[in-house]
């Protein structure tokens, strides 16, 4: 599918990977619609690219609905938004672990519901579901983000066979550990040894590829995750052992420390 001339919504687009969708979009002559909950960035970045803006929080249900009203118009839904939701599943409240399981599953889940609708009367569109390796292999103190990026891969890939034939593509992109942006670069702490990682540009590419090329899925990974990754999703309890004798407890109480204000 073309991205020039169409009507591309981005959620998620006050953040550091959001940023450089926004940018690598506009760059490809979408019509561009970003999203947020803070909207001094979100209005920055649509003053950058010549966007349109809609402030909303993704945890509300009814501004989710709001979103997509507002948007009816949509052929591109690039469902970025998620939140960290690292930490032992025992130290959240319930009201956190609502929020998490609502922006990071249920609101790409209902956005793509409300708006393929018309995408499929229309006989045309794309949604790309921004998901992350954490949707094929399990971690320590990720259960929660790991459910969500488990569940976002899932559907994606199920819903991708049940519009085929109607003119609406869906893929899901992946990425791997992104530096400059996100988890490493809010936190501090440094990526596993012997991982690369990517750049949030490079997450942007892998996003304007699926849709252009309408591809399922979209690893943005250097080989080697990719390899362990999978090696993960098939043999999870081998995966358990190798982690637990890797040494990651130290870097991952530093990112959890560090996230849980943004629960």
């Amino acid at each position: 599918m073309d991205i020039s001339g169409s009507n591309v919504l981005l959620t998620g687009a006050s953040g550091g990977i959001g940023a450089a969708l926004a940018a690598r979009l506009a760059a490809q002559g979408a019509r561009l619609t970003v999203t947020g909950r803070r909207e001094e960035v979100l209005k920055a970045t649509a003053e950058a690219h010549g966007a349109k803006t809609v402030v909303a929080d993704l945890a509300d249900r009814a501004e989710v609905v709001r979103l997509a009203e507002a948007c009816a118009d949509a052929d591109v839904l690039v469902a970025n938004a998620a939140l960290p939701a690292s930490g032992d599943l025992l130290d959240y409240s319930e009201e956190q672990l609502d929020r998490a399981l609502d922006v990071n599953l249920r609101a790409p889940v209902l956005l793509t519901r409300l708006l393929t609708e018309r995408m499929v009367a229309r006989g045309r569109g794309h949604v790309v579901l921004v998901g992350s390796i954490s949707g094929k292999a399990a971690t320590p103190s990720t259960s929660l983000y790991n459910a969500t990026k488990f569940g976002l891969r899932g559907f994606a890939l199920a819903l991708r066979q049940e519009l085929r034939g109607t003119g609406v593509g869906v893929s899901l992109v992946q990425p791997g550990f992104v530096r400059d942006a996100g988890m490493f670069a809010d936190t501090g702490a440094a990526p596993p040894n012997g991982i690369r990682t990517v750049t949030p540009g490079q997450v942007a590419d892998g996003v304007v590829r699926a849709v252009r090329r309408d591809l399922c899925e979209v690893n943005v990974a250097p080989l080697e995750l990719r390899v362990l990754s999978a090696i993960a999703g098939q043999f999870p309890a081998f995966a358990e052992r190798v982690q637990a004798r890797a040494g990651l407890d130290g870097p991952v109480r530093q990112i959890v420390e560090a996230q849980r204000s943004h629960r």
